[in-house]
């Protein structure tokens, strides 16, 4: 599944793609619009971007488990060479430091996360502050022509901005254009 990236100028324009897009069989599951204006898209009913989709949440929980678990071992590695704690441990209470460091990490960069703006957005940032409006076109493979040519053929005035292979993927490189 690949996450197809326009931007749209007007919330009536968006309205018009995502009807154009459900005739072409793409649900709302599949759609999704960054805005300013939530007000307007509800109004609409269009189908407005989630927190993962805006926040960097998954990436920086990703991000901070993984310096959390590096931190731990780091730690373990410094306790047995300095012999701060017995030698008779046992595993499971290495294993158990392991874990609440590493979920201490999770939970950290969740928080981070949660104020932080999503790194794929950041690109766009200033159109969306500029009043635009980001569609993010979920499709499958068999779909992705029969999108891009409603978009190019229907909606020449929404530009095609970026490609990325899937959106929720943390570090996966976004394609512009």
């Amino acid at each position: 599944m690949k996450c197809l990236y326009y931007l749209s100028p007007t919330l009536k324009e968006s309205e018009e793609i995502a009807n154009d897009l459900h005739n072409v069989g793409v649900s709302d599951w599949y759609l999704h619009i960054v805005s300013k204006d939530e007000s307007g898209l509800s109004q609409k009913h269009l189908q407005s971007a989630n927190y993962i989709e805006t926040l960097d949440l998954y990436h920086s929980s990703v991000i901070g488990g993984v310096i959390g678990f590096c931190a731990s071992l780091l730690l373990l590695l410094i306790f047995n060479a300095t012999g701060v704690f017995s030698p008779n441990i046992p595993i499971w209470v290495n294993l158990i430091f392991v874990a609440v460091l590493t979920l201490f990490g999770i939970w950290e960069g969740g928080l981070w996360g949660v104020d932080t703006e999503n790194k794929k957005l950041q690109p766009f940032h200033d159109d969306i502050e500029n009043g635009k409006y980001l569609i993010l076109i979920y499709t499958k493979k068999d779909q992705e022509e029969a999108v891009r040519k409603v978009m190019e053929e229907r909606h020449p005035e929404a530009r095609f901005a970026a490609i990325d292979r899937h959106f929720i993927s943390p570090f996966s490189k976004l394609k512009r254009v």
